[in-house]
C-alpha cells in the first residue's frame, strides 16, 4: 500500500507540474477606480484576439464584476505566451453613492454603489485565491501614494506574485511616470497610454518576460 500511495503521489505531482506549465496564466488587472484598467484590458484583447473585454466609461466603477478573457496569445521575439486576462473592479476603501448622482438618479446611484462594493470584495477574492500574476494600473496624473495602493501592493508582495506596474495616461499633460517609479521602486514600471495605444510594444515585451 505504501508503494502504491507513493506512486499515486508521484503521478499527482507530475500532473500538477504539467498543468502549471501548460495552462494559461491568470493575470489580474488591478488598481484604483478610473485608472484605465478596462481600457488596457480591451486594448490587449483587441490587439491579440479582436474582441473587447468590457465597457469603458469616465464614471467610476463601470466595472463592478470581474471579467475574464481566456487564451490571449501574445507573440514577442519569436515566442508565444498565453494568458487569461482578468479585468477586476477598481478597489477603494469606500464607495459613496453621491459620487454617481451627477450622472444618474439616486436609485441608480445607490444600486451602482452597492454593486461596486460587492465588486471590491470579488476583486480581493481573486487576488488572494485565483491569479498567477498582477498588472497593477495607476493613473500617472494622480498621486500613487494612497492607502489602497499601499495595501494592494503589500498583499501582492505577500503572495509572492509577479507584478508589473503600468503608469497609464501618459498622454495627459500632468502625467508623471517618475512619481510612480519613486513610490514603488522595487517593481518594474512601464509607461503607456492604453487609450491612445502609446508604448504598447514595451507593454507586450514586459508581459511576455514576466508572465511567459
Amino acid at each position: 500500500m505504501g508503494l502504491l500511495k507513493g506512486l499515486k503521489d508521484s503521478i499527482s505531482r507530475a500532473t500538477d507540474r504539467l498543468f502549471s506549465e501548460t495552462e494559461p496564466k491568470r493575470i489580474g488587472i488591478y488598481g484604483p477606480p478610473n485608472a484605465g484598467k478596462t481600457t488596457l484590458a480591451n486594448r490587449i484583447a483587441r490587439d491579440w484576439t479582436g474582441d473587447a473585454v468590457g465597457t469603458e466609461s469616465r464614471i467610476p466603477h463601470e466595472t463592478r464584476r470581474a471579467r475574464r478573457k481566456e487564451n490571449v496569445e501574445i507573440e514577442r521575439n519569436g515566442k508565444t505566451v498565453t494568458i487569461d486576462i482578468v479585468d477586476t473592479p477598481g478597489v477603494t476603501t469606500k464607495v459613496d453613492y453621491e459620487e454617481f448622482t451627477d450622472d444618474m438618479d439616486k436609485d441608480d446611484a445607490v444600486r451602482r454603489s452597492r454593486e461596486a462594493t460587492e465588486g471590491v470584495a470579488e476583486a480581493m477574492h481573486w487576488l488572494r485565491e485565483d491569479v498567477d500574476g498582477v498588472i497593477y494600473v495607476l493613473d500617472s496624473a494622480e498621486d500613487p501614494i494612497t492607502q489602497v495602493n499601499t495595501m494592494l501592493i503589500g498583499i501582492i508582495e505577500s503572495r509572492d506574485l509577479p507584478v508589473l506596474i503600468f503608469a497609464n495616461k501618459i498622454d495627459l499633460d500632468e502625467s508623471s511616470v517618475k512619481r510612480i517609479e519613486d513610490a514603488f521602486p522595487q517593481h518594474q514600471t512601464v509607461p503607456l497610454s492604453a487609450k491612445e495605444g502609446d508604448n504598447m510594444d514595451e507593454v507586450y515585451d514586459n508581459i511576455a518576460e514576466y508572465f511567459g
